[in-house]
């Protein structure tokens, strides 16, 4: 059981997906729901009708009526009665069945939402952002951004369109995608699995959807209800990543992770050093990103399209003209160059961190940073730097048992470990 939901007081809705009270007016075929209650009962043996229910997430009318007409057929033996439900197990008939259907695909959970209803809930659910100068401020409260860079940063927001941040290594790339989806308040639904052909994809996946708890009544139980995705993928990226993936053993497929972030924000750090080329990645998307739809192939050939409506950030330190041609940087109508930062900036940095770690700091620690910083790469300075160096004085302090405190001398110590030097420190730095 799943119990990783998110209690919240208020969060809206933009649409919430009604649950089917009978099979006339479920989205999927009934044969499907005979299937999944046949192996959900061939995996765990005695059922009753109220605990089907419950765990294929369909309504208890449903449910009820496939255990009607599976009883005609002889596919259950009645075991008793628990109130007014039946206890049941499936008969020797009903275990054949059951085998076969097994045998062919082992997915017996929450029942899946047909692929048309899929996409009339994402195009639903298309966000709108609200946001200004101040919003972007109280998001990023926690690092040190200029004015300028904010007012790029909500324009393209606003925009929803996608996002490429370049510049340097060590600015903060990363950090400001991974808090993009901050923008949101809403929720959206995510279905546990979507229905085509008969066959089953598994969209629904904990590691990126953040459940939330609410009371909305009426809602099919097939969706869950979760905070907007932000789907992060950096250097592990693969081809396979972005086609459906079925498991041989079980049948089931899993959904590519532009379908797992519909409704969110799909963040490609580090792009052009995954495993795939930049030229794979672009060409696969150069229509998606267009004509904000995909398309997708099941292993044997058949071809179907789903929405791709999300915000694709794409994050790199290499030349963006070196990644991809003008056809397709005219797609990415935002390009934000996230540049070195100024000594004022620095020394914010370098304060806040050290305010917020509570640590003792000598006065002018900021501006000898950045001469031990621009001594040893002898370029502009990096937002990263005042945290890695901070870091390491930590693990120097931690490690000789004494006192952590930012000074000169433990500055110029942890600059030592952290740069790779080509001349010797001089003196005068000290």
């Amino acid at each position: 059981m799943d119990t990783s939901a998110q209690k919240v007081k208020s969060v809206s809705m933009p649409f919430i997906p009604k649950v089917a009270n009978g099979l006339d007016n479920l989205d999927i075929p009934d044969t499907m729901v005979e299937d999944l209650v046949l192996r959900r009962l061939y995996t765990n043996g005695t059922s009753c009708i109220k605990s089907l229910s419950q765990s294929l997430k369909l309504s208890y009318p449903v449910i009820h009526a496939i255990f009607d007409r599976l009883r005609k057929e002889q596919f259950f033996e009645v075991k008793g009665m628990q109130g007014q439900d039946y206890t049941f197990s499936l008969s020797g008939k009903g275990q054949e069945h059951a085998r076969k259907s097994y045998e062919m695909c082992r997915y017996n959970g929450p029942a899946p939402v047909s692929l048309n209803t899929y996409r009339e809930v994402v195009i639903a659910q298309m966000g709108h952002v609200q946001v200004n100068r101040a919003g972007l401020q109280k998001l990023f409260s926690d690092l040190v951004l200029t004015e300028k860079l904010l007012d790029q940063l909500g324009p393209a927001l606003i925009s929803q369109n996608s996002i490429f941040l370049y510049g340097p290594t060590g600015n903060g790339k990363t950090s400001i995608a991974s808090r993009l989806t901050g923008i949101y308040h809403d929720a959206v639904a995510i279905p546990y699995a979507v229905e085509i052909d008969r066959q089953i994809i598994v969209v629904y996946d904990p590691v990126f959807h953040e459940r939330v708890e609410m009371d909305l009544p009426g809602l099919d139980p097939r969706w869950v209800i979760c905070r907007r995705p932000c789907v992060m993928v950096g250097g592990e990226l693969t081809s396979g990543m972005l086609e459906l993936k079925m498991d041989e053993s079980t049948g089931i497929y899993a959904a590519p992770v532009q379908m797992k972030a519909n409704n969110g924000m799909l963040i490609i750090d580090d792009f052009g050093r995954q495993i795939l080329s930049p030229e794979y990645l672009l060409n696969r998307w150069i229509v998606p990103l267009d004509r904000k739809v995909d398309y997708l192939s099941l292993s044997y050939g058949v071809k179907f399209e789903i929405p791709f409506r999300m915000t694709v950030v794409f994050s790199t330190n290499l030349d963006p003209s070196k990644l991809a041609d003008d056809a397709f940087l005219r797609r990415i109508q935002n390009k934000i160059f996230i540049g070195t930062v100024e000594p004022a900036v620095f020394d914010r940095i370098f304060q806040k961190i050290v305010k917020r770690k509570g640590l003792q700091c000598d006065p002018g620690s900021a501006e000898f940073l950045r001469k031990i910083c621009t001594h040893y790469t002898g370029h502009d300075l990096r937002a990263c730097y005042p945290g890695d160096i901070i870091d390491i004085i930590e693990a120097i302090g931690t490690y000789e048992g004494g006192p952590i405190a930012v000074n000169w001398p433990n500055l110029k110590q942890a600059a030592e470990i952290y740069f790779t030097r080509t001349v010797p420190m001089k003196e005068a730095v000290g």
